[in-house]
């Protein structure tokens, strides 16, 4: 079987446990609670290709008055960016947290999502953003945490990166 660490990164607010919560249990839960330090869960995945026992690492925010600790991301074999679409300000957290990333642990595997999509209406986050971020080669999602939207799509692209990112070790 094998073990992969992920660790789910971002700006204050941006959906980090509920997408965490959605990938676990696929729901939402209703009271939320801010995450200090750093909430490990792990959910074993089974697929006709592998055998995965996924190890879930929900960091605490990344805002004004404190940043990820980058020595919780060693040994990551992937990294979930979460972007709130309703903030512009998280996605300038997450492009700065995906350097800090690189720089201490190389090029692993990286998924970005634009949460809230049921509150797209309200985005700060343009298509031109979005088109922007693709051109750049950024694997990218839209999801809702609150409502279960992208969540699967989420998993399997994860599952895909890391499959690949395996077989080729």
């Amino acid at each position: 079987m094998l073990e992969t660490k992920v660790c789910v990164v971002g700006a204050f607010a941006t959906g980090k446990t509920s997408l965490v919560t959605q990938l676990l249990e696929g729901s939402c839960r209703q009271h939320y609670q801010t995450t200090v330090g750093v909430r490990i869960e792990r959910k074993q995945i089974e697929t006709a290709q592998t055998q995965m026992d996924m190890v879930l690492w929900d960091m605490h925010s990344e805002d004004q008055f404190q940043q990820v600790q980058m020595s919780y991301i060693r040994g990551a074999s992937a990294y979930v960016l979460v972007v709130d679409g309703m903030r512009r300000a998280s996605l300038t957290t997450a492009l700065d947290l995906q350097k800090r990333v690189t720089q201490r642990i190389g090029n692993v595997p990286c998924l970005m999502i634009i949460n809230k999509c049921d509150l797209q209406a309200n985005w700060e986050i343009t298509e031109d953003d979005i088109a922007l971020l693709k051109a750049q080669n950024y694997d990218l999602i839209r999801t809702s945490t609150k409502t279960g939207v992208g969540i699967d799509r989420c998993l399997s692209k994860l599952l895909e990166k890391l499959s690949t990112a395996a077989n080729k070790s």
